[in-house]
């Protein structure tokens, strides 16, 4: 095997390289998600390091000496860290000329060629799902024999690999806890609406929905949920709990775990026969899910340690819903909340501002929508067409990109990328802190945070450092606009 190094690069500071693709910028309060993409692939490489530099506060001089004996970098990008991950891919060459540098991610496998063209230190871009590939690429088989690949050939042309087939098999992949132990420092991991420390990891892989703007399963995953067996996710909790003791909650990042209502019902039950929700057990679990769950299952699940769902409303108008094809009725999902209410379910609410069909009467409507609901915390994005999703297309046909604007600007802020006739991008980007200021500053809200401090002093302390942050982040967004 090639001397291996799995990277997440460094990045603007707070840059959150390990939340797949769907979220790549700063947010609201510090947050780190585990680099599971490249965590995987490194664990099916015997003698492999997986460097996550941004979580762990790592520049090219903390980590340049790594590479002086790597035969194999595979590095992660996107489409808002691209340019930097090139600078680093060229500090790599400069300092070890032998070094095979490839990069992988939804950016690199939906535009391949313009990534190669864009640097003669990329070596090679991996694109579907890279996991096998990796571990070809490791073994030292010739470019022209693995699936999936794409490379320059002796004549500097862009040779392009049949497609990676899709892997059926998710039981064959190993656990990528052990990674998270070996490599990585738990304890730089945290998002402000789980408990700390946690875990996570996926169960499977690809999600039933739609949603037009998402890239993951439009790219890299696909549509087709592929899980793994309740057997198996049991055997990585059975690791985690003995091996990683501290770990407070366990996250299960699947799109959406919520798509395979039998087999989530099953899983929470087996969570339950280790433990999870019975009075005095340490740790409890939440998900990904779409508003849409029958509270059966939710009070299943709740029974069975499930502390919070994380939820993606996206929109309280339902034109936008369809707009965006979200398969989701206001209606469902508010009797949804509703139960989740009722059960003690946590949601951590997501919203967007810009999607197509918005207006300043649609963003009220939204704003309104979610003190209505009520979610425990609230996240609120701006619309971002990444390469490869249907919304991107949408924007370039109709001519909604704001004047070419990046996704982010130099310190990481998000901006608005979209603008329309009627709703320019400017108004968009300033209604994001409108909407947080009138979700948050309620008297309900207020005090509903207050007693939730008093009560636990570990939380009185996050909840100040957080609350720091947040002013901090909307005072820097206001003036990247």
């Amino acid at each position: 095997m090639k001397r291996t190094i799995f990277l997440q690069a460094p990045s603007f500071h707070g840059f959150d390289g390990g939340a797949g693709a769907r979220y790549q910028a700063k947010r609201e309060i510090k947050s780190f998600w585990y680099p599971t993409w490249l965590a995987q692939p490194a664990a099916m490489v015997p003698g492999s390091k997986l460097i996550d530099a941004p979580a762990h506060d790592q520049s090219w001089e903390d980590i340049a000496h790594e590479f002086d004996t790597a035969e194999l970098v595979i590095l992660h990008t996107s489409t808002p860290s691209f340019m930097q991950d090139i600078k680093t891919a060229e500090l790599i060459k400069a300092r070890n000329p032998n070094c095979l540098v490839g990069f992988v991610g939804a950016k690199v496998m939906i535009e391949t060629e313009q990534s190669l063209e864009a640097s003669t230190a990329i070596d090679f871009v991996a694109r579907e799902e890279y996991d096998y590939t990796c571990v070809e690429l490791a073994e030292g088989r010739p470019f022209a024999e693995i699936d999936g690949i794409s490379y320059r050939g002796p004549d500097g042309t862009i040779i392009n690999n049949k497609n990676r087939a899709i892997i059926e098999d998710m039981d064959a992949l190993p656990m990528v806890s052990p990674m998270y132990k070996r490599d990585l420092k738990i304890d730089n991991y945290f998002i402000g609406y789980l408990k700390a420390p946690y875990v996570s990891f996926y169960t499977g892989r690809g999600c039933k929905s739609r949603c037009t703007f998402c890239l993951w399963p439009q790219t890299i995953s696909g549509h087709r949920y592929r899980s793994r067996s309740v057997a198996k996710v049991i055997e990585e909790i059975q690791y985690i709990l003995k091996e990683i003791p501290e770990t407070k909650e366990i996250f299960f990042d699947d799109d959406t775990l919520t798509d395979d209502i039998d087999r989530v019902e099953k899983l929470a039950v087996a969570m339950g026969e280790l433990g999870f929700g019975k009075p005095g057990f340490p740790l409890t679990w939440s998900c990904n899910a779409k508003a849409n769950v029958p509270r059966k299952t939710l009070e299943i699940m709740k029974a069975n340690g499930c502390r919070l769902l994380l939820v993606g409303y996206e929109s309280g108008n339902q034109q936008i819903l369809h707009n965006i094809k979200k398969g989701l009725r206001v209606e469902v999902a508010r009797e949804f909340t509703k139960n989740c209410h009722e059960l003690g379910i946590a949601i951590h609410g997501t919203f967007i501002l810009g999607l197509p069909g918005e207006t300043l009467e649609t963003i009220e409507e939204t704003i309104r929508y979610a003190q209505e609901i009520n979610p425990h915390t609230i996240q609120v994005s701006l619309a971002a067409p990444y390469p490869g999703t249907f919304l991107y297309n949408q924007a370039v046909e109709n001519g909604w990109f704001a004047g070419g604007k990046p996704m982010t600007d130099d310190g990481g802020h998000q901006i608005a990328q979209l603008s329309y006739p009627h709703l320019p991008a400017s108004v968009i980007h300033a209604k994001v802190e409108e909407f947080y200021k009138r979700f948050y500053f309620r008297p309900r809200k207020i005090g509903a945070i207050v007693n939730e401090m008093v009560r636990d002093w570990d939380m009185m302390k996050r909840r100040l450092r957080e609350g720091v942050e947040f002013f901090q982040f909307l005072r820097q967004r206001k003036e990247a606009a």
